[in-house]
């Protein structure tokens, strides 16, 4: 179950090299909700992000969030429930794990399918400051149901079953959900889901990344820090520090990671670097 983001918790932020850990129950809350629409961020411009912004939007049963656009790529990942999402007029049923890549300046809306339970999707913008903007254009609609956009619609969708899925480390199974070969601009991500005991080797990015636990329990090694992360908590890591994630307890944990860049990379450094036991020779933690 993710946490409601309305509740107390703590938040824990580096000054020096802005890295942060931003808890379910401290982030802030976004303008341009309702009352059946709450919308939270994680990562924005207020944690010396550049370029990007992750956060959550929570919807009560049947509630929808009506046709809006944004001037940058957006990226829809299903976390609990089942959305049904318009673009420009097409309706798609999306399940958990699923992700919808909304092009810039292209109208979209988003709906709670049950009527009974809650909705939460993580969001993704390519911009540090999340902005939106209504539209009050009428489209004919066009069901599609679990279909796929064709090949000249300007969205993209990715679903978890049948995906390609791949072993990026041993026990630790990765599906790239959007990125520039998918039509996103600026930013890309996808969803890691690791079995007990599987982890991610030390490494690095040219860019800056957040990573959101959306089941289980995972540890955060940032430069010789250790953090413990659950219940949709976030870690921002800024371009360049050596970090990494590991699943030590008994159930499979999953994550969705976002990068401010086009598409996934990262470079394998020293574990110690993580751990502590290696000065990192670049900026420090105090």
């Amino acid at each position: 179950m993710i946490d409601d983001p309305s509740t107390e918790n703590r938040s824990v932020v580096n000054p020096t090299v802005k890295e942060a850990i931003i808890t379910a129950r401290s982030r802030e809350t976004l303008p341009g909700g309702t009352t059946e629409v709450g919308l939270y961020s994680f990562v924005t411009e207020a944690c010396g992000a550049t370029n990007f912004s992750t956060g959550v939007a929570r919807f009560k049963p049947s509630a929808r969030l009506p046709y809006h656009a944004h001037g940058f790529s957006e990226a829809v990942t299903i976390i609990e429930g089942r959305a049904r999402v318009l673009v420009e007029g097409r309706a798609y049923s999306l399940a958990p794990r699923d992700c919808v890549h909304v092009p810039r300046d292209t109208a979209h809306q988003v709906e709670n399918e049950d009527p009974e339970r809650d909705l939460v999707a993580h969001w993704a913008f390519a911009t540090a400051t999340p902005t939106r903007v209504a539209v009050e254009t009428a489209f004919p609609l066009d069901e599609r149901g679990s279909g796929n956009p064709s090949v000249t619609d300007p969205e993209t969708i990715i679903r978890y079953d049948g995906g390609p899925i791949y072993e990026l480390s041993t026990n630790a199974f990765f599906l790239d959900l959007f990125a520039s070969r998918f039509g996103a601009v600026g930013i890309c991500g996808g969803h890691g889901r690791f079995l007990p005991g599987a982890s991610l080797p030390c490494h690095i990015h040219d860019y800056d990344e957040s990573i959101t636990i959306v089941k289980g329990t995972a540890v955060c090694l940032v430069q010789g820090r250790r953090y413990e992360l659950s219940g949709c908590d976030t870690a921002y890591i800024p371009q360049g520090l050596p970090h990494r994630f590991l699943n030590l307890s008994n159930e499979e944990m999953e994550m969705v990671w976002v990068y401010a860049g086009s598409e996934p990379d990262r470079r394998i450094v020293d574990s110690q670097y993580c751990s502590g036991e290696l000065a990192w020779p670049g900026p420090a933690l105090v």
